[in-house]
Parts: C-alpha cells; sequence; structure tokens
C-alpha cells in the first residue's frame, strides 16, 4: 500500500532555532593497521556540529564511511584523530572505563538488525538498560511499560522477539533506545530490513519523538528518499563530508485507521 498517496494532515518541521550544540566533531580521522605498509585512513577529517533538537540524516551509499563516523559518534569505537564532544564531554579523553556508562546515559542506539535479546521478552528488553543505569525493578517497568505503550507495543511486551515481526521488533528498540531518555538517538539504517507500509510507520515514530519530545535524532542511511524527510542532510563519499543541505520539511500523516492496517 502506498502510504504516501494515503496520508491526510500535512505538518510543517524546519530547522531548530536551539543554538546549543550536542555533539561536536574536528577533524575526526579513522584509521586501521597503523603504522603498516597498508595502513588505511577510513574518515580524511570531519568537522561536525549537532545541535539540540535536530533532526539530522547522515546519507551515504555502502563504503562511504558513514557506519565509521556512526561508530565514533556513538562512543563504540575511537578516532585515530581529532577532537569530540557529547553535550560538553571531551569524549577523545574520556578513561575508557567510562565510556560505557557514557553511551548508557547519553546515547539511544536503533539498529537495521534491532539487536534485541533472543529469549527476553519485550518488556525486559526495554529495561535492560535502566538496569545498567541502576533503576529500581519498580522505575524500570513502569518506564517500559510507558515506552512500549507509545510505540503501541503494549499487547505484545510479554512476546520474545521471535514471536515478533520486524516492524514489531524496531518498535521495541526504538523503545529501548528511549529507555534512560537520551540525549541523541542514533539510528542506523532503521527501516532497512522492513517493507516500504512497516518502514513508513518507524518513520513516523522517529518525527513524532523529534517533533513532540525534541529528541535529537540522527539517522544514518543510504537511502535519499528517507534522508529528504530530515530538516539537515548531511552527505559522505570516500570519508569526506562533500555536502549539506538544511530545508523545510513538509510531512502528511496516515490516518489513525491506516495505521492499524500496517501494526
Amino acid at each position: 500500500m502506498q502510504f504516501l498517496m494515503l496520508w491526510e494532515q500535512m505538518e510543517v518541521f524546519t530547522m531548530s532555532n536551539n543554538n546549543d550544540v550536542l555533539l561536536s566533531a574536528r577533524n575526526i580521522r579513522k584509521s586501521y593497521y597503523i603504522g603498516t605498509p597498508n595502513e588505511l585512513e577510513i574518515l580524511h577529517g570531519i568537522d561536525l556540529d549537532i545541535r539540540k533538537g535536530e533532526f539530522v540524516s547522515i546519507v551515504g551509499q555502502s563504503g562511504s564511511g558513514k557506519s565509521t563516523l556512526m561508530n565514533i559518534l556513538g562512543i563504540l569505537d575511537r578516532q585515530t584523530a581529532g577532537e569530540y564532544s557529547l553535550n560538553g564531554i571531551d569524549i577523545s579523553n574520556a578513561p575508557a572505563k567510562e565510556l560505557a556508562k557514557l553511551r548508557n546515559r547519553h546515547i539511544g542506539f536503533v539498529f537495521q538488525t534491532y539487536n534485541l535479546i533472543a529469549r527476553t521478552d519485550a518488556l525486559s528488553n526495554v529495561e535492560m538498560p535502566m538496569l545498567y543505569a541502576g533503576l529500581s525493578p519498580k522505575e524500570r517497568r513502569a518506564r517500559a511499560e510507558e515506552l512500549l505503550e507509545m510505540v503501541g507495543m503494549t499487547e505484545r511486551m510479554h512476546h520474545t522477539p521471535d514471536e515478533l515481526s520486524g516492524g514489531q521488533k524496531q518498535r521495541v528498540a526504538i523503545a529501548r533506545a528511549m529507555a534512560n531518555n537520551p540525549d541523541i538517538i542514533l539510528a542506523d539504517e532503521p527501516t532497512g530490513a522492513l517493507d516500504s507500509g512497516t518502514g513508513r510507520m518507524v518513520m513516523d515514530i522517529f518525527h513524532d519523538l523529534h517533533e513532540k519530545q525534541g529528541k535529537t535524532i540522527v539517522l544514518i542511511t543510504h537511502s535519499n528518499e528517507l534522508a529528504a524527510e530530515t530538516p539537515r542532510i548531511i552527505t559522505i563519499s570516500d570519508g569526506n563530508i562533500i555536502s549539506e543541505k538544511t530545508q523545510e520539511i513538509k510531512i502528511i500523516r496516515p490516518t489513525a485507521e491506516e495505521r492499524k492496517e500496517i501494526c
């Protein structure tokens, strides 16, 4: 079903006026096989600022360096050279033992492959980041139930991932990403494994998080079509940012009945 033809309610999104820089990267370089004859530099000096409340896409084809950049922004890997700070915290010089805490408290991840724990139900999957953050069982349960309701998964909260469809798994993953109310959500090809209708529903959730909750979202994608839904588009190729543009976005929402058809 072509939901692009069925959307009825139009809303206009523009760039945030908030000038507070949440993420700042300067001259980020990433190399592998350092000091060997086959040393390979993947990122060649990336400069990037992302402000609080922005919805930004980083778009590029396979091999462009976008996933390497995402791993550095998400504190899953360290840059070889350059400076990176997140919410005023100098990540570049943070001790290794502190990086996991920083990820848990400041960043929510949504991956193409969901990365849910297979033998654990949806509710427990969403609770997991809060367990590491030290919340009480009562607090974890209440927050997880609230988030699963937000993404329309209340009736499936006690099902394990193998009992869920791809779209349902991704909704659980989004709820988990929101568990600790992170400063930023990094979404890596979040619709890549979904059909077009289900992917549309997932993108609508991201738009709701951005619009209604003011969440900062970075969408990493190879799809120019998805990138076109974000107010700011950063294009990366061969380890360099080659273009950047901002735009006014017009999003037409599906009706409640149309949403139910793809749930």
